[in-house]
C-alpha cells in the first residue's frame, strides 16, 4: 500500500510552497479530493488545504507574505487563498459539536484525526504532508480507495443524521469511484432515505446534476430506484425512464458527445403535460434550464423525420437533446448552422404586398416553401417570394 503521495503537476507548483512556507511548519496539509485522486492517477481540478490555524491566523499570515485571501467561509473556518496557479481552500481543522442534517454547529481542533472523524468518506479522509508527501490515513481510506469502495467514516446511520446529503453524495461517489459496493452503506442510506425531503431543493439539484453528469451513472441511477432514493427527489422517474436514460448514454458515447446532466436529466422524465415544468419548479432550477426540460419534454415520434427542420423549429440544443434521447442520429445536424430567412417584410412590401397583416401571412408563406425546399440561399428564396406574390394576386 503506498504511503507518500505520488509526484502530480499540481504537487510542483512554486506558489503552492509559497503558501506552505507563509503558514510555517506542520500548520498546513493537502486533504480530500487532491489527494484522493493523486492516489488514482486522474486531473486534480481543486485543492484543499487543513490547518491547526484558526482562520485570523490563516488570513494574517499569509498577508505577511503577500498572499490576498478571500473569507469564503470563514464563520466555518475556511479562508480561500488566491495563489498565481489558481484558488487554495484552507479551513482550520474542526469537529462538530451539533447537527441537525443540514447544517453543523462546529467547534475548531488541534488534532488532524478530530478534523478526519467529521468527514464523509473514508476516501476523503486522507490527508498529505506538502513537503514530505507522507499520506495519513486514520479510517483506511487507502485500502478503500485500492478497493473502489465508498465507505462512510464510522456509522453510516449516524453520517448521514449529521448530513442528509451525503446519502446524495454516497452515490456519486459511487458513481465515479466504486466498484464494490459497501452493505451497510447502501441499506443505511435506503433506511433514511425520506430525510431528503428536509433539504433545500437547491442542494438536491446540485447532487444530482453532478451525479447524472458522470460518464455514466445510469447503473447508480437505477439502484438508486431499487433502493427507494430516487422516488423520493424524483418521483415521476419510473423503469421505463430508466431504461431511456441507459439508451441515452450509450447514444452519446456512439456519437462522441460529452455528458451533458440536463439532457439526461430531461431522459429521466416522462414526456408528459407539464411534467417538466413541475420538477423544474421543484428543483429549482434556472429559467433556462426550466425551458430547456419543457422544451425536450414535447418530444414525439415525428422528431427524426427531418432533424434539421426540428434544430430550425426549437433551436439545436433542443434538438439534439430531443433525437438523442429518443435514438435517433444526429449527423444531419453535424457542422450545420440553423439558417436565417433571408427576407424581411420591407422585401415583402417591396414586392408589392400592401403593409399589414397580408405582409405577416406572406412571410409566413415564403417561409414555409423554403422549409420544404431544404433551406435554398438567397436568390432562390427571391424566386419564392416572386412566386408568392404572383399567386396572391
Amino acid at each position: 500500500m503506498v504511503d507518500a503521495l505520488p509526484p502530480a503537476e499540481w504537487t510542483a507548483r512554486a506558489d503552492l510552497a509559497g503558501l506552505v512556507e507563509a503558514l510555517g511548519p506542520g500548520n498546513l496539509r493537502w486533504v480530500g479530493g487532491a489527494v484522493r485522486d493523486t492516489l488514482l492517477g486522474i486531473p486534480v481540478k481543486d485543492i484543499d488545504g487543513a490547518t491547526p490555524l484558526p482562520p485570523q491566523e490563516v488570513i494574517a499570515r499569509a498577508r505577511k507574505a503577500g498572499l490576498r485571501t478571500v473569507p469564503t467561509g470563514i464563520d466555518h473556518g475556511t479562508v480561500t487563498v488566491l495563489l498565481p496557479g489558481g484558488p487554495v481552500e484552507v479551513t482550520t481543522l474542526r469537529h462538530d459539536v451539533s447537527t441537525d442534517g443540514r447544517r453543523a454547529t462546529v467547534r475548531y481542533a488541534q488534532d488532524w484525526a478530530d478534523d478526519a472523524a467529521r468527514r464523509d468518506f473514508t476516501i476523503n479522509a486522507l490527508y498529505a504532508d506538502p513537503q514530505s508527501r507522507e499520506i495519513f490515513d486514520y479510517h483506511g481510506g487507502l485500502a478503500d480507495l485500492a478497493a473502489r469502495t465508498v465507505r462512510f467514516i464510522g456509522d453510516a446511520r449516524e453520517r448521514i443524521r449529521e448530513d442528509h446529503l451525503r446519502i446524495l453524495r454516497y452515490f456519486r461517489f459511487q458513481a465515479r469511484f466504486g466498484a464494490a459496493l459497501d452493505p451497510a452503506a447502501e441499506q443505511a442510506c435506503a433506511e433514511l432515505a425520506e430525510t431528503l425531503k428536509g433539504l433545500s431543493r437547491e442542494r438536491v439539484a446540485m447532487e444530482l446534476l453532478n451525479l447524472l453528469g458522470l460518464p455514466d451513472p445510469a447503473a447508480t441511477v437505477a439502484r438508486m430506484h431499487s433502493l427507494g432514493i430516487l422516488p423520493v427527489i424524483l418521483p415521476e422517474t419510473g423503469p421505463g425512464e430508466i431504461a431511456t436514460l441507459e439508451r441515452l448514454i450509450a447514444a452519446e458515447r456512439m456519437a462522441g458527445i460529452a455528458p451533458d446532466p440536463m439532457r439526461r436529466l430531461a431522459a429521466l422524465l416522462p414526456a408528459t403535460e407539464g411534467t417538466a415544468e413541475s420538477v423544474a419548479a421543484r428543483l429549482r432550477l434556472s429559467g433556462k434550464q426550466r425551458k430547456r426540460l419543457a422544451c425536450v419534454a414535447e418530444r414525439n415520434g415525428s422528431d427524426g423525420d427531418d432533424p434539421r427542420l426540428l434544430a430550425y423549429r426549437v433551436g439545436m440544443e433542443c434538438a439534439h437533446d430531443r433525437l438523442l434521447i429518443a435514438g435517433l442520429p444526429v449527423g444531419a445536424l453535424d457542422g450545420w448552422a440553423i439558417p436565417q430567412l433571408p427576407i424581411k417584410g420591407g422585401d415583402v412590401v417591396a414586392a408589392g404586398i400592401t403593409a399589414g397583416p397580408r405582409v405577416a401571412r406572406m412571410l409566413r408563406m415564403v417561409e414555409n416553401r423554403w422549409i420544404a425546399e431544404g433551406f435554398p440561399d438567397s436568390a432562390r428564396v427571391a424566386e419564392i417570394l416572386a412566386e408568392c406574390v404572383s399567386a396572391e394576386g
